[in-house]
């Protein structure tokens, strides 16, 4: 193996080690008994997740959180296939520069996002709404959804949809019926990434989230304010493991599809 190889390698370990160690810090610190974090825990408990589940408030936060995590990824799902296949048909400058406005999100600094939702709700009234919740996260799951099933597409033989339309299918039914089915693994990953992001948000919560509609990580935000304690770790890990399923079922969900169409040809 070559110099720059073994270089390369390490550095790449590194990285993965700098975004993996704060997870096993804050997972075995989650199951601490003491009263504040320490690690490692002075003794064992699950206290901090049965604080954690019996609490209203923290429960009221979840349940906003889910609702909204759900509601915008299935709404960025539908909205950005819709707009992936429009941009991967068209040949029309104008309508292919929609697609750097569709990644926005992803370029602009998050704090500058936050600012400007926020301006604009206090104008019409959604701050503090489930509504201004859901199409804030609509808007941050979009860049997602459309690069994922754009790369779906680009693998799709399209001439399967023009004979799909020769034998007299619309471009709808075809879309549903010869498209989708192929492109499923990519619109799940999308949705998968969407949900996430949604979920984990916590920038624009902040200034947009509050009252009965506080979202779980404003309320993890505000709590590290006031007092730091393990229930913070818990939530944490619960979240973490939650992300990390997902990642593994669309993975799971991508490799099934390859080998079933692997054994169709």
């Amino acid at each position: 193996m070559s110099l720059s190889k073994i270089l390369l390698y390490g550095f790449v370990t590194l990285i993965l080690a700098w975004l993996i160690i704060p997870i096993l810090i804050i997972l075995p610190m989650s199951f601490s008994g003491a009263r504040f974090l320490a690690f490692p825990p002075p003794s064992w408990s699950l206290r901090w997740y049965d604080s954690y589940l019996t609490s209203t408030a923290w429960m009221q936060a979840t349940r906003v959180s889910l609702i909204v995590a759900v509601c915008a990824s299935v709404i960025a799902t539908i909205l950005g296939t819709a707009a992936a296949y429009a941009l991967n048909l068209t040949q029309s400058r104008l309508v292919r520069s929609l697609q750097a406005i569709l990644l926005l999100p992803l370029i602009v600094p998050i704090v500058i996002t936050a600012v400007g939702v926020f301006l604009v709700y206090a104008q019409v009234g959604l701050l503090a709404s489930m509504t201004g919740l859901i199409l804030a996260n609509v808007m941050l799951g979009l860049p997602y959804v459309v690069t994922s099933v754009l790369v779906g597409l680009r693998k799709f033989d399209h001439t399967q949809e023009m004979v799909s339309r020769s034998l007299g299918m619309n471009r709808w039914r075809t879309f549903f019926a010869v498209t989708l089915p192929q492109i499923k693994p990519s619109v799940i990953s999308g949705l998968l990434f969407a949900f996430i992001s949604a979920i984990d948000e916590t920038v624009v919560s902040l200034f947009i989230s509050g009252g009965e509609y506080q979202t779980l990580t404003k309320k993890m935000f505000t709590a590290l304010r006031d007092e730091i304690d393990p229930t913070i770790a818990s939530i944490s890990s619960l979240l973490t493991t939650i992300s990390f399923i997902l990642l593994m079922l669309a993975a799971l969900n991508a490799r099934n599809t390859e080998r079933s169409q692997g054994r169709a040809a």
